[in-house]
């Protein structure tokens, strides 16, 4: 009989910045708390990412004391910091994905910081804590809402998963490449697509959907540089109606808190 328990516990506060390891961690209505709740948008409110503008890989994020530093992985000298309840109080729209939200700025230096680094305007939002922006109906269960994620609140890879793609490569490559919430040891390479209902400590879970990837898994998270794998040798074997997937994106029926080293219990499988 399989064991499954938790070994990695993830968040990215800023949406595609590097993301910050946590022993333990608050489970809010729309995910772990603190995680992507900022973001950077353009002119036009259009949300930035890796996807485009890969040296934000570069970007390393901390949280000390309600305080969150933004620093640059090679260049220590480069770095910003603000209040994680700051903002200008100015309300602005903003796309993510085909979903208008709104959002408050940071503050007009922390978007001139970025701005600089990034060579063109942006501004870096957060959502309001009375931010309400709904998953996806389809999947939806009983409104569920999500942060500045993709599309649910949480994500979860079995470390089984990314050993059985390593083998398959050429070279190696790190979890962060996914970025998962909450990685697990146990049980063979995606047995993962089979949970439908588990419990992580005593928060109940239900995987709802295979996360499909994209280019952002093919940016090497140290150095900011683009390749073509994992991408290509995912697609030899994890193609599902042309949609390259890994892991499963979650919803939770309560909030609670999470640990590393709780146990997955599942309690029902997907046929």
């Amino acid at each position: 009989m399989n064991q499954f328990f938790l070994s990695g516990l993830y968040i990215y506060p800023i949406k595609s910045l590097g993301g910050i390891s946590l022993q333990q961690a608050k489970l809010e209505e729309s995910g772990l708390q603190y995680d992507r709740r900022w973001m950077l948008v353009d002119e036009d409110g259009i949300f930035v990412t890796q996807r485009k503008y890969f040296e934000l890989a570069l970007l390393q994020v901390s949280i000390s004391n309600d305080q969150l530093i933004v620093f640059h992985k090679t260049l220590p000298g480069l770095s910003i910091s603000f209040s994680t309840d700051e903002d200008t109080g100015e309300q602005i729209s903003v796309v993510i994905w085909n979903d208008t939200v709104t959002a408050l700025e940071v503050n007009k230096t922390l978007s001139d910081w970025f701005s600089n680094f990034l060579k063109f305007r942006v501004k870096l939002v957060r959502m309001p804590s009375t931010g309400k922006r709904l998953i996806d109906r389809n999947y939806a269960q009983n409104d569920e809402i999500v942060s500045f994620a993709d599309g649910y609140p949480c994500l979860l890879i079995g470390q089984s998963s990314l050993d059985g793609l390593n083998e398959k490569l050429r070279e190696p490559i790190l979890m962060d490449r996914f970025r998962p919430n909450f990685v697990f040891t146990g049980g063979e390479s995606h047995i993962e697509d089979r949970f439908k209902d588990f419990y992580m400590g005593e928060v109940l879970f239900s995987a709802v959907k295979p996360c499909s990837r994209c280019v952002l898994i093919t940016i090497d998270q140290q150095t900011g540089e683009k390749g073509q794998e994992p991408l290509r040798t995912l697609a030899s074997y994890r193609t599902v109606g042309k949609k390259i997937m890994f892991g499963q994106n979650l919803l939770h029926q309560q909030t609670g808190t999470i640990r590393v080293g709780d146990e997955l219990k599942v309690m029902r499988w997907k046929k």
